[in-house]
């Protein structure tokens, strides 16, 4: 299956282009969910009609749902939310407690467990996901790694001493402080959950990214940075959609500054990005409904299919050179000075402004030091002694 990931900065009409997206690939005779995981949710609105947590069929070819985070926390996080709760509790306020335990990046991971349930179904050919904003999804990116060092260093041992200590602590009523079997076991579950949620997000034969901007600085900006996140953390961005672009008729008069910064901001955009840079221009009325939502895509894909991958390519690639191993990671947008590199156990730490990668290495490199690491081009070039 499928699987298309629209994201972009808060405000910047991601949720119409998602929305536009899952119609026009139904136009081309794709079976297509359109899911939304944004906690905003609003897909709703695109559609004037109410969408919420169970599937509804909202166009031809197009069911569409709102995952509920409060439930896929719940299924997923819930017996150690108990049992950090009950530690917490006892030396904070309830209302505290709770906050403490949402923990950045969680909520939007387990919410993209809905597109495993989805291909699993066997019922469609494209699942088209609104995300959460950028700074929301980044998040997300960078839990799977900070949970995998948990479970592949510290897991086990502390298991271990928890099957130890928790007789000891039963004898002086203190056995809440050890993690009972259930809350070792929940850990299992997520981590297999997030780690299959992370091979769908990480195969570039099937999913892609999409990031949807405006044609005005701070957004070309963040949409910039996130592109580069996006290609440090493995994830293959196929096309820049750029929303709102002011009409030919309104390019004059009061507006012609207007146009005149939209130029210059189209001609960065185009220099700053491989990948197709597709427009939307602002329309005169408010997007609501299928039939403006298919003309929307018509204008954004023109001939293009939306559910096609738009552009291929990997963003990490390994590869030997002369006698040398060689990794190659495409970080567009970043430079020299913003990367820090570094070989810790066998995984390699690529450190990008307030980006913390950790890129397990095969078998082959481990133990190897950086010979050399280089930008050139956009690629950060790594070569292993």
């Amino acid at each position: 299956m499928r699987v298309i990931l629209l994201t972009g900065k808060g405000g910047v009409g991601k949720t119409t282009l998602a929305a536009a997206t899952a119609v026009g690939a139904a136009a081309r005779g794709h079976r297509v969910f359109l899911l939304s995981t944004d906690p905003a949710h609003s897909l709703g609105d695109s559609f004037a009609r109410p969408i919420g947590a169970r599937p509804v069929e909202v166009a031809a070819n197009v069911v569409a749902q709102e995952v509920s985070v409060l439930d896929e926390i719940d299924r997923a996080w819930s017996e150690i939310q108990a049992w950090l709760a009950q530690l917490l509790r006892e030396g904070t306020d309830e209302i505290v407690a709770e906050e403490l335990l949402v923990v950045p990046g969680l909520e939007e991971l387990v919410s993209l467990r809905a597109v495993r349930e989805v291909e699993a179904l066997g019922e469609f050919d494209v699942c088209v996901v609104d995300c959460a904003p950028t700074g929301a999804t980044l998040r997300m990116l960078r839990f799977p790694d900070a949970l995998a060092v948990f479970m592949e260093r510290f897991f086990d041992l502390k298991r271990r001493i928890a099957r130890r200590v928790r007789p000891l602590l039963e004898g002086v009523g203190l056995r809440g402080l050890v993690p009972g079997d259930e809350v070792f076991a929940a850990f299992e579950r997520l981590y297999r959950d997030v780690d299959d949620v992370r091979q769908i997000l990480l195969d570039a034969e099937r999913t892609s990214a999409r990031l949807v901007t405006n044609a005005a600085r701070v957004v070309v900006d963040e949409t910039r940075r996130s592109f580069a996140y996006l290609c440090l953390y493995g994830v293959a961005t196929d096309a820049v959609l750029v929303n709102r672009l002011l009409p030919e008729p309104a390019r004059a008069g009061w507006f012609a500054r207007w146009a005149e910064r939209e130029r210059e901001e189209l001609a960065a955009l185009e220099a700053a990005f491989p990948v197709p840079l597709l427009r939307a221009p602002l329309r005169p009325t408010e997007l609501r409904g299928v039939e403006a939502l298919r003309a929307l895509a018509d204008e954004v894909y023109g001939e293009r299919d939306p559910a096609a991958v738009l552009h291929r390519g990997r963003p990490l690639r390994l590869r030997r050179v002369g006698g040398a191993t060689l990794l190659e990671i495409d970080l567009p947008n970043v430079s020299k000075e913003e990367i820090e590199v570094a070989v810790h156990g066998g995984d390699l730490l690529v450190h990008v402004r307030d980006a913390l990668r950790r890129i397990a290495l095969p078998a082959s490199l481990a133990g190897r030091g950086v010979a050399a690491a280089s930008l050139r081009g956009g690629v950060l070039e790594v070569r292993f002694e």
